[in-house]
C-alpha cells in the first residue's frame, strides 16, 4: 500500500505538469461521461455558473456545497443562489480526468472526476461508474472545520422532470447505496434523438472506509446549511416528483481539523440499465454484464479497484498527452483530450448473445440515428489508434446486417435504425428505395474501413469472413464511383451534388483498399486489377478536377473548390494512388482562404466539419503548416458562444454552433496521432 501511495504521487505530479488545463475556457467541461443515456457536463465558464446538464442541455443537477467553520458556499451548481461561489482558481482537463481546484476561508479544495475509459480493457471501459473525490487542506498554517455536501438530483434518472421516480437504500460488501429510478421502467420503450433514459437506476456509492452521512430528502439542502448534517431520517413518501418533493441522494463528509495535511474523500456514481440495446430484434445487456454480472458485484469490484485504476488512469493520462504533443503539438493535444471521453460518450458498448462486443454510435443532435456508417468513418481514427477491436465491434453488426436478404441494395446501408433501436436502416429509403441513400459514401467508406483495420489488427479475418460483401461494393463504387450521380454524401446538411470531386476521391479509395484486402488474403490477381483499375481513375480524376491553382468542388463546376479530407487514407494507407502534387496544390489553395476561426468546408458556405478540417490539416507533411490549420480551430474552442460539449459543425467566421454536438466523430480529430508510425504502433500493441 506504501509502494502504491508513492507511485500515485509520482504519476500525479507528471499529470499535474502535462495534462494542464485543456483550454483555458472549454466549450464544456466532461464530469461524468459513459454513453449516450449517461452524460454529464458543466457548460459555463465555472462550475457553479450553471446546474450541471446532460449532454443534451437538459438540466441533471449535482449540487456540491461546502462550509468551512461554519459558513456555507457552492462549488458545483448554482443552487441554493443566495449562496456565494466558492472560488474557482483552476480547471484541468485530461483524457480520463476533470479536475478542478476552489479555494477560500484559508482552504483549497479539489474536485475530480475520473472515468477510467481504458481502451484495451472493455471490462472496465463498459463499466458505468465514475469516481468523484475531494482533496482539501488548509493554507493559512490553521485548522479548519469543513463540511462538504454532495445530492444527486431524481432527474438523472429520467427524461423529463415531471417523472415520477422512486429511491432505495442499499448495501453492498463496504459500502452504502442510494438509488433513483423511474417509477415506470419501460425498458427500451422508444427511440429518439433529443431524449434521456427514463429505465435503469442512477446510484450513489458510498464507501464505509469515507465516514460519511447519508440520506433521502427534499430537505437535505437546509439542513445540511444550517448545522453541517443531513436528515436524521429519510423520506420515505413515494413516488416523488416536483410536485411531491424532488427525489435527493445525498452524502455528507465531516472533516474536523483541516491542516496543511490533504485529507481525501471520494463516492462512486453509476448508472445500470440493463437491457441497452436492441440489436435486429435481440434485447443487449451493457458489456459489463455480459455474464449475468449483479450490480452489487459491479460496484464492489469498482471500489476494490479504484486506488489501481486511479495509478494507471494517471499514467495513462500523461503518456498519451505527450503523444498528441509530440504528433501535433500543444493546441492539437488540447483539442484531442477534448475530444477523448467525449467520443467514448456517444457510444454504447454491449455483448451480443454469444458474449462477444458489439459497439453503437448515436448521432446526437443529428436525427438520432443508430450505427451510421458515415459516423464510423470520420471516428475511426480514434478507434483504429487506441484499439482496432472497438471498431471491429462497430462494423460487425452493420456488415452482418448488409448479409441479410432484406438488404437488397447492391451498395452498402446508412444506418440500423434510430438509437437504441437497432433494427434496420431508417435514413432516406431505408430498405423501401434509393431515394435519400448514400451508395458511393457508404460503400467507400467501410470499403476503406475494412481494409485500416486489417491493417491495423494485422489480421485479416474481417475481409475473410465478409468477402462477397466487399466484392459487391467494390464493383458499385468502379461503376459508379469516378464521377458520382447527383447524390448525398456524408456532408448531407449541404444537400445533393452530381460530380462531387471529394466523394470521387473516396469511391478511387475504397477501389484501392478492396485491392489491399485482396493482395492480404492472398488474391494476386484480383489485387492487380483494382489496383491498376484505381490508379487509373485516380489519373482520370487529376484530368477532370483541375483548376488551375487548385481541384474543383465538383467536375462541372469551374473555379469552385471544396476540402479534399478524403486524400488522407492515399498517406495512411499507402495507397499512393494520387501524385504528391495534389496534396500540396490543394493544401497552398487553403492557406489561402481561412477565417478566423477555421478552413470552410468549401466555397458554398462559410460553416467547415472539425472533423474533417484536421484530416486536411494532416494532408500536409510539414509540421508548421498542419499546425497553421490547428490554430484558427483552437481559437474557435476558446471563444465559440456554443457552449455545449464540441459541435463538429460551426460557422468560421462567428463561431456559431450550426447543428450536431457531443458527437463522436470528433474521435477523427486522432488521426493525426494514428497518421505517426511510432505512436500508432505503440497504442495499437499496447495491451
Amino acid at each position: 500500500m506504501v509502494r502504491l501511495r508513492c507511485e500515485l504521487l509520482a504519476t500525479l505530479s507528471v499529470f499535474m505538469c502535462l495534462a494542464a488545463v485543456a483550454q483555458s475556457r472549454p466549450p464544456a467541461v466532461p464530469l461524468i461521461t459513459h454513453n449516450p443515456y449517461f452524460s454529464i457536463w458543466s457548460m459555463a465558464d465555472h462550475l457553479t455558473d450553471q446546474s450541471t446538464k446532460h449532454w443534451t442541455g437538459a438540466e441533471q443537477p449535482l449540487t456540491g456545497l461546502v462550509r468551512i467553520d461554519g459558513k456555507p458556499y457552492r462549488f458545483m451548481g448554482n443552487r441554493p443562489d443566495r449562496l456565494p461561489a466558492l472560488h474557482q482558481e483552476q480547471l484541468q482537463i485530461a483524457p480520463l480526468h476533470t479536475r478542478y481546484t476552489f479555494a477560500g476561508d484559508g482552504i483549497v479544495l479539489d474536485l475530480t472526476f475520473f472515468t477510467p475509459a481504458f481502451p484495451e480493457d472493455l471490462d472496465v471501459l463498459s463499466r458505468p461508474v465514475t469516481y468523484v473525490t475531494w482533496n482539501t487542506h488548509a493554507t493559512d498554517g490553521k485548522t479548519h472545520n469543513v463540511e462538504i455536501y454532495l445530492d444527486a438530483d431524481g432527474r438523472i434518472a429520467v427524461d423529463r422532470g415531471d417523472q415520477p421516480v422512486v429511491w432505495s437504500r442499499s448495501r453492498c460488501k463496504g459500502m452504502t447505496v442510494l438509488s433513483v429510478g423511474s417509477r415506470d421502467q419501460q425498458v427500451l420503450n422508444r427511440s429518439g434523438d433529443d431524449l434521456r433514459i427514463d429505465w435503469g437506476h442512477f446510484h450513489l456509492g458510498i464507501p464505509d472506509t469515507e465516514s460519511a452521512e447519508t440520506a433521502e430528502s427534499s430537505s437535505t439542502v437546509e439542513d445540511f446549511l444550517k448545522g453541517g448534517t443531513l436528515p436524521d431520517a429519510d423520506q420515505m413518501d413515494m413516488p416523488r416528483s416536483p410536485n411531491t418533493g424532488a427525489a435527493h441522494l445525498a452524502v455528507v463528509f465531516s472533516l474536523r481539523k483541516v491542516g496543511q495535511e490533504s485529507i481525501r474523500r471520494h463516492v462512486l456514481v453509476a448508472y445500470t440499465q440493463g437491457l441497452a440495446i436492441e440489436y435486429l430484434g435481440r434485447r443487449l445487456h451493457e458489456y459489463w454484464q455480459r455474464d449475468g454480472l449483479p450490480v452489487e458485484r459491479l460496484l464492489e469490484d469498482a471500489e476494490r479497484e479504484y486506488p489501481n485504476l486511479e495509478v494507471y488512469g494517471q499514467r495513462f493520462d500523461a503518456d498519451l498527452t505527450l503523444d498528441l504533443v509530440h504528433a501535433g503539438g500543444k493546441p492539437y493535444a488540447d483539442l484531442a483530450t477534448l475530444a477523448y471521453r467525449q467520443t467514448f460518450a456517444a457510444h454504447e458498448l454491449v455483448a451480443d448473445v454469444d458474449g462477444s462486443p458489439l459497439m453503437f454510435p448515436k448521432e446526437n443532435f443529428s436525427n438520432g440515428c443508430i450505427a451510421t456508417v458515415d459516423v464510423l468513418y470520420p471516428s475511426s481514427p480514434f478507434f483504429l489508434l487506441l484499439n482496432p477491436r472497438l471498431l471491429e465491434a462497430q462494423l460487425k453488426p452493420i456488415f452482418a446486417y448488409a448479409m441479410l436478404p432484406r438488404w437488397k441494395w447492391p451498395f452498402a446501408p446508412h444506418d440500423l435504425g434510430q438509437y437504441p433501436l437497432a433494427n434496420g436502416q431508417v435514413y432516406g429509403g431505408g430498405e423501401r428505395s434509393e431515394e435519400d441513400q448514400m451508395p458511393v459514401e457508404e460503400s467507400g467508406n467501410l470499403l476503406i474501413l475494412a481494409a485500416a483495420l486489417g491493417k491495423a489488427e494485422g489480421d485479416w479475418h474481417v475481409a475473410e469472413r465478409y468477402w462477397p460483401l466487399f466484392t459487391k461494393w467494390a464493383d458499385y463504387v468502379l461503376r459508379k464511383g469516378l464521377d458520382p450521380e447527383n447524390q448525398l454524401s456524408t456532408d448531407d446538411f449541404a444537400g445533393h451534388l452530381a460530380h462531387n470531386a471529394n466523394l470521387s476521391i473516396k469511391a478511387i479509395e475504397g477501389l484501392g483498399a478492396y485491392a489491399m484486402m485482396a493482395r492480404a488474403l492472398g488474391k494476386q490477381e484480383i489485387a492487380g486489377n483494382y489496383a491498376s483499375r484505381a490508379k487509373g481513375m485516380a489519373a482520370k480524376w487529376e484530368s477532370l478536377a483541375n483548376s488551375g491553382d487548385h481541384y474543383k468542388l465538383a467536375f462541372d463546376k469551374p473555379e469552385t473548390w471544396s476540402q479534399k479530407y478524403n486524400l488522407v487514407w492515399d498517406q495512411l494507407l499507402h495507397f499512393d494512388l494520387f501524385s504528391t502534387g495534389v496534396r500540396q496544390t490543394e493544401l497552398a489553395f487553403y492557406e489561402k482562404h481561412f477565417n478566423h476561426f477555421g478552413l470552410p468546408l468549401d466555397e458554398r458556405k462559410t460553416y467547415t466539419k472539425l472533423d474533417w478540417e484536421v484530416w486536411t490539416a494532416t494532408l500536409s507533411d510539414s509540421t508548421e503548416q498542419f499546425q497553421r490549420f490547428i490554430a484558427p480551430i483552437s481559437t474557435w474552442v476558446n471563444e465559440t458562444p456554443a457552449r455545449v460539449p464540441l459541435t463538429d459543425w460551426y460557422d468560421t467566421i462567428d463561431g456559431k454552433q450550426m447543428g450536431f454536438q457531443a458527437r463522436s466523430v470528433i474521435g477523427g480529430i486522432y488521426i493525426k496521432a494514428l497518421a505517426d508510425p511510432e505512436i500508432a504502433n505503440k497504442w495499437q500493441h499496447r495491451q
